[in-house]
């Protein structure tokens, strides 16, 4: 039997959508949602209406019927903590994301949106691998300083989707393998998947610095610059988020434009796009100690894995621990995609999100 899944990935300036038939895409989607347009919400939930009316309206002039799609899978983020996998939406997960979300991000939108096209059709609506997967080990938790626990924070759709492409591309189940996944994007995130559970991982503000983040950075210093008196409180997040990591050396977020430098002979370039890679690596091989280096394959995912410069960087450094796999780009609508085809081919039984 075919299906058709619909899968939807808000953004803060876009909304990404596309329409798959079994594992083809028959439509993708994303529409930029102007700055005025934007503005006149007075949070970001409000929005998804006008976001919904916009995606009805692609449907229509791509002749694609509502009414032909199996299920719809969306992106989500401001839930707390949760298992791996499919959930399905129901009232509770959507009262939490309206009234009490945990983070307040146009993700959110995902499962709002996907609820209510879902139910004008009468089938199921579902999220998968939302950023607050947690299935972290408890020794992998403290932090070192008592009352600030580590959070799992990571890019779970992709990464996830990725380990389990891989499994499925050398025969093999995602449940019996020990994998590393590097996901390097605009921020960079890792974790590590023991038997099908991610169990631990480090985040984009505790391990390698990216186009726009700091990074892992010398605490004392750090304090030391907070209490400066140079900068507000938003002003420091920024620096670090957002406007750290190669952005605070070479003033662009553009990992093309530094590798550009480097063939025209930039030291400067090189040396912090190296650094970048180095801070990687080493980000590798600490996760391979928590599997006690027992490690079947490290992946290496995300926009800048396209990048040859950069993944022959990383490899030479930590393919002593394991093969190394590149799986290059986001590939957040086909993981939503696919996950949604497993729990309607009866592959993954979807949880029921449920209020502790």
């Amino acid at each position: 039997m075919s299906y058709r899944v619909l899968v939807i990935n808000p953004g803060s300036t876009s909304t990404k959508f596309a329409v798959y038939e079994d594992e083809k895409p028959i439509l993708t989607k994303s529409i930029e949602h102007d700055a005025a347009e934007i503005s006149k919400f007075d949070n970001i939930l409000d929005q998804y209406k006008m976001r919904k009316e916009q995606i009805h309206n692609v449907l229509d002039e791509n002749n694609i019927d509502l009414k032909s799609i199996n299920t719809i899978v969306g992106r989500c983020g401001g839930l707390p903590p949760v298992k791996s996998g499919a959930y399905k939406i129901n009232d509770e997960m959507i009262d939490r994301l309206r009234n009490n979300p945990t983070l307040e991000h146009a993700s959110n939108l995902g499962a709002v949106i996907s609820y209510s096209l879902a139910n004008e059709i009468g089938v199921d609506s579902y999220i998968y691998d939302p950023v607050c997967v947690d299935e972290c080990i408890d020794i992998a938790r403290p932090s070192g300083l008592n009352g600030m626990d580590r959070h799992c924070l990571t890019h779970a759709l992709n990464t996830r989707a990725m380990a389990i492409k891989y499994a499925k591309m050398h025969n093999k189940e995602y449940k019996d393998l020990n994998l590393i996944v590097a996901h390097l994007g605009g921020g960079i995130s890792l974790n590590v998947h023991e038997k099908g559970h991610m169990i631990d991982f480090v985040s984009d503000e505790e391990g390698p610095f990216s186009p726009s983040r700091a990074g892992r950075l010398p605490v004392t210093s750090l304090i030391d610059l907070c209490y400066s008196g140079k900068y507000s409180h938003k002003e420091m997040k920024k620096r670090v988020r957002g406007e750290g990591g190669i952005y605070s050396y070479m003033h662009t977020f553009d990992a093309r434009e530094v590798e550009s430098k480097i063939s025209d002979g930039d030291e400067d370039a090189k040396l912090i796009y190296d650094a970048m890679a180095l801070q990687i690596a080493k980000s590798i091989g600490e996760l391979a100690t928590v599997v006690n280096g027992v490690v079947d394959a490290i992946i290496i995912t995300g926009g800048i894995a396209y990048s040859k410069y950069m993944t022959e960087s990383i490899k030479k450094r930590v393919q002593f621990i394991a093969s190394v796999e590149i799986l290059p780009g986001e590939n957040e609508l086909e993981a939503l995609a696919f996950g949604g085809l497993r729990v309607l081919r009866g592959e993954e039984e979807a949880r029921i999100y449920k209020e502790e």
